[in-house]
């Protein structure tokens, strides 16, 4: 059975053609993206192949950003599935009112009652009233959920689904109908094919591998950092404020913070906002206290600002010192432990030593960290045992000191 929305149905609107990649980049940049070659023949191929678009890379290098601009130039209705571990279909798909089911049947009472009145038996009532299932299992008290709605929708949509790698491969699972046939299956009502085919954009961060089955619907691109120039542009294209020649140090002083063996590289969206607070302040020369101080805008993590701030000078000028102020801890310095390395993890330590002795650079301990599955089962907050700086800590310990910490005191 076939169930399409007709009451829901409204004419189309005609919407902006994206009739060339040449066309796809002049649009793109006009709303404020710069598009490479590769990138804007994979949207272009997405309008005419009507393929959903996976975009795999690290965090912050425009791939939320790409759907939102595709609404844009299109004219489309964006909608957004934020997926998260222990997502299950009635977040992502539909789920069915259930209060406004019974607050119905409460209403209807009266008539439910006039319905079974000729009945002799019990197995009768029930019949006559399963005879009216219907009536409660329609799109009435369906409430629909970004992907149902995507389908549903009376005018054409883009829809993201952003970090599908966070979510559990039971999703994957309930994307696969959606990503192949633009059509979902509701058990109570039948197949609801899609009214408009969206355009749908799946973004991964590649903390675990996606299955087989999901990459094979897609049309597949790996979204890397920009080089040198392009990242100029970028920044150049979003008004920051900063002058072109500090803008062009700017991003050399970033494509060097990450060659490092930081846990997380700064992202261009970070590079911009290092752009327009270095404007703000209307900094004039970018030195090592500059730097150094707005370091944070950048670096998230408190290990890799301490390793940043050490390299800091180097990337300005190896005569300079950033000053001992400066050096990342929010405490005292009466403890009498060194800067970063006494308190560091093992693994960082080897990496660091490693890389001092020649050996793996942190460009490539970088690029390791960015490849799929390179984090264990509880990154996000599974369920069961969880690592927590090298100790083993089962997910009930909270539990249990919440509950302790509720028990009445004696009066």
């Amino acid at each position: 059975m076939t169930a399409t929305p007709t009451d829901r149905e409204t004419p189309t609107v005609e919407e902006p053609e994206l009739d060339s990649v040449a066309a796809v980049k002049e649009r793109f940049a006009d709303a404020g993206y710069l598009a490479d070659d590769r990138l804007a023949t994979t949207v272009f191929l997405q309008t005419r192949l009507d393929k959903p678009v996976l975009l795999e890379g690290p965090a912050g290098v425009g791939k939320t950003q790409l759907a939102q601009t595709l609404a844009e130039v299109t004219g489309r209705r964006l909608l957004r599935l934020q997926c998260y571990e222990g997502q299950d279909e009635t977040k992502a798909l539909y789920e069915w009112d259930y209060g406004k089911q019974l607050l119905y049947t409460q209403i209807l009472r009266e008539k439910i009652g006039q319905v079974v009145a000729d009945t002799s038996t019990l197995t009768e009532a029930v019949e006559r009233i399963a005879a009216q299932d219907s009536v409660f299992f329609s799109d009435r008290f369906l409430a629909p959920r970004p992907l149902l709605e995507a389908i549903t929708s009376p005018q054409p949509v883009v829809l993201l689904i952003d970090e599908v790698d966070r979510a559990d491969e039971a999703l994957e699972a309930v994307l696969l109908e959606l990503l192949a046939e633009y059509q979902v299956s509701i058990p109570e009502i039948g197949t609801v094919v899609a009214t408009h085919k969206p355009y749908v954009v799946l973004t991964s961060n590649n903390t675990r591998d996606l299955s087989a089955a999901l990459k094979r619907r897609c049309l597949h691109l790996f979204l890397d950092y920009p080089d040198a120039q392009r990242e100029l542009e970028i920044i150049a294209s979003k008004d920051t404020g900063l002058s072109a020649s500090l803008a062009t140090r700017l991003v050399e002083v970033v494509r060097q913070l990450r060659e490092l063996d930081l846990r997380k590289a700064p992202s261009i969206s970070e590079t911009i906002d290092w752009a327009r607070t270095l404007a703000v302040l209307g900094v004039s020369e970018l030195s090592a206290e500059v730097l150094s101080s707005t370091l944070n805008v950048v670096v998230k993590y408190e290990r890799d600002l301490a390793r940043a701030l050490r390299e800091v000078p180097r990337l300005v000028d190896p005569n300079t010192t950033v000053p001992e102020s400066l050096h990342g801890h929010g405490h005292g310095h009466g403890h009498g432990h060194g800067h970063g390395h006494d308190d560091e993890p093992a693994a960082a330590t080897a990496a660091r030593d490693a890389a001092d002795a020649g050996g793996p650079s942190g460009k490539d301990v970088r690029a390791a960290k960015d490849q799929p599955g390179r984090h264990d089962e509880g990154y996000y907050g599974a369920q069961g045992t969880t690592s927590v700086n090298g100790r083993s800590v089962p997910s009930g310990q909270g539990a249990r000191s919440f509950a302790a910490g509720s028990r009445k005191r004696p009066v």
